[in-house]
């Protein structure tokens, strides 16, 4: 089981990315389009510098949705390779056979 401090900062993250979204978005493309003013795109990017920086979607990190764990984790199914296993050993996950021989 992960830190629950770490699940929760994760869980902010999330929210804050979801509050910011749309007004990402439009600032960045007002920095990307070469036809708008150099002045009016500096000043777009001076806007998205000011956001908060947890609001970018690069800093969410993926978890397993069980554990809370970071590493190892599948995104199809947004749980690690441990509770993958588990989960397929009891027939848990349908189409999936941990291999025996």
């Amino acid at each position: 089981m992960a830190k629950k401090s770490s699940v929760e900062k994760n869980e902010h993250r999330r929210r804050l990315v979801a509050q910011y979204a749309t007004k990402r978005a439009k600032l960045k493309a007002i920095t990307k389009n070469a036809k708008i003013a150099p002045e009016d795109r500096l000043e777009a990017q001076l806007k998205l510098a000011a956001l908060p920086r947890n609001s970018s979607k690069t800093r969410i990190r993926n978890r397993c949705e069980l554990t809370g764990r970071s590493r190892a984790t599948y995104r199809k199914l947004k749980v690690t390779r441990h509770m993958l296993r588990e989960l397929a050993s009891s027939g848990q996950v349908p189409g999936m056979v941990k291999a025996s021989w």
